[in-house]
């Protein structure tokens, strides 16, 4: 059975489940039924739990427990559809989590969104959540509102999934028949938090259905981890963060370059084991006049050369504090330009969510802006 501390089912597997109803001497057959009621079904309270005889439910309230998922505290709707939902935790600590319809097809990192069908229209429809592994962030990316907050605390499993249970109950989508994808880019980096992040992969994987191939995680460069996750057998594609073309520049834009340098992450990048057709993403965000000079694409060209990776571009998404200026338009297509021209595949991701500090990098746990519902 639990310990007394751990009151909520949400983010256990199967086999700890099992274990969990054993020890109130339950049939093991009964961890399979609290599992995909958890997890399948996505049920939201105890009282949901119908597969289970009400003897044992009520014993289950009785003894404190509960499903454990995060609630949704308020929503903020973009023009351009996409809404970012402030998630409230037990503890009192919020998050963010971002739901991105549309998009221009292609699979999720390049820019682009997936497809999920939406039963409140009966018609398929492009959507992709954005998920939080931290309360905060201690990377401390220069350009990147969330930066500010520093870390709280890492969040559990069952709060990452969590996150994306409430979502898709809150927009009708039911995995696997409908189709969505995950990338863990929102609040906190996945990899200082690895085990709790791994472990909800493997659940939405196995419980929620989302396959891993819908799925991309997003790092600032934790070399160790890359290397881990190159061997985990279910796991989410790679993008890494790199946004600058050498170490100096690195270094002022992202202090965790001091630890892992250039060469070591374009090592680990050049180690990392790529499925059939899979690429890795580098992602790049675009500073006006600090690393979208056209020498700064070359240096980028000649750091991923050799690799099956692709680029992805984005214009800085601005906000309060933040000590750098957006480029503009023709700035962004020329740096693109410079890399294809070096046969380096490169996009330009559209911003979504932009005026509700929806967009990448502008995650703060902002209460105060337009169009809250």
């Amino acid at each position: 059975m639990q310990s007394s501390e751990q009151k909520t089912l949400l983010g256990l597997t199967l086999q700890e489940l099992t274990s969990f109803v054993e020890g109130f001497g339950q049939p093991s057959y009964r961890g399979q039924q609290l599992f995909a009621a958890l997890y399948g079904q996505r049920i939201g309270s105890m009282n949901e739990l119908s597969t289970l005889p009400k003897s044992f439910r009520s014993r289950l309230s009785e003894n404190g427990f509960q499903v454990g998922v995060p609630r949704i505290e308020r929503r903020f709707v973009s023009s351009d559809g996409t809404i970012r939902y402030l998630i409230g935790l037990e503890d009192g600590q919020t998050v963010e989590t971002v739901w991105m319809p549309g998009g221009d097809g292609g699979e999720a990192g390049d820019g682009s969104q997936a497809g999920a069908q939406l039963h409140t229209s009966g018609q398929r429809e492009r959507a992709t959540i954005c998920v939080s592994s931290q309360a905060g962030c201690a990377v401390d990316c220069k350009f990147c509102l969330t930066a500010q907050l520093g870390v709280n605390r890492n969040l559990t499993a069952g709060e990452i999934v969590g996150q994306v249970c409430v979502v898709l109950n809150e927009r009708k989508v039911l995995p696997p028949n409908d189709r969505v994808n995950l990338v863990f880019m929102g609040m906190g980096e996945p990899f200082l938090n690895y085990e709790n992040f791994m472990t909800a992969v493997r659940l939405l994987t196995e419980g929620v259905g989302i396959p891993e191939s819908r799925m991309t995680v997003s790092t600032a460069g934790i070399v160790p981890r890359i290397y881990d996750l190159g061997s985990e057998p279910i796991r989410p594609k790679l993008a890494i963060s790199i946004n600058a073309s050498n170490d100096k520049l690195r270094t002022q834009l992202m202090p965790i370059n001091r630890k892992w340098n250039l060469e070591k992450l374009i090592a680990a990048a050049r180690d990392f084991p790529l499925r059939e057709r899979e690429k890795l993403t580098f992602e790049y965000v675009l500073l006006a006049g600090i690393n979208d000079a056209a020498q700064n694409a070359r240096e980028l060209s000649d750091l991923v050369r050799g690799l099956r990776a692709k680029v992805n571009l984005i214009a800085l998404n601005s906000g309060p504090g933040i000590a750098f200026q957006s480029p503009e338009q023709e700035r962004v297509l020329a740096f693109q330009r410079t890399l294809v021209d070096q046969r380096i595949p490169a996009f330009i991701r559209r911003p979504r969510g932009r005026d509700i500090y929806a967009a990448c990098g502008q995650l703060k746990r902002t209460a105060e802006v337009a169009l809250a519902v």
